[in-house]
């Protein structure tokens, strides 16, 4: 299953929802809206600095991990930002790939 990295940031109401439910409470609400979709949350972490939620988890496609996106940065509450994962198997195929590319100006 494809993997994704979320970073994310809890806003206004879902900052004081955070604050009322604790941190494994959300914790566990997402891995079980990921489990409903058909994947596995794989980590989850809170942080300092620029983003306050880091998160990988897997799901059977694009268009589920958009479905998720769009259904929490809908809320409001939370605004996210996703990354597809590649392994580095995955990394290998890339690099033996023919791409007929022609920059710019040349």
């Amino acid at each position: 299953m494809p993997k994704y990295l979320v970073q994310g940031n809890y806003v206004g109401e879902g900052l004081k929802g955070l604050i009322k439910e604790g941190g494994t409470s959300r914790r566990e609400t997402v891995a079980k809206l990921i489990e409903g979709m058909g994947g596995k949350l794989e980590a989850f972490y809170y942080a300092f600095g620029d983003d306050s939620i880091y998160a990988i988890y897997d799901v059977p496609d694009n268009v589920t991990a958009a479905a998720l996106s769009l259904a929490v940065n809908g809320s409001g509450a939370v605004t996210i930002k996703t990354t597809v994962l590649m392994t580095p198997e995955e990394a290998d195929e890339a690099v033996k790939k023919t791409v007929a590319y022609r920059p710019p100006g040349q």
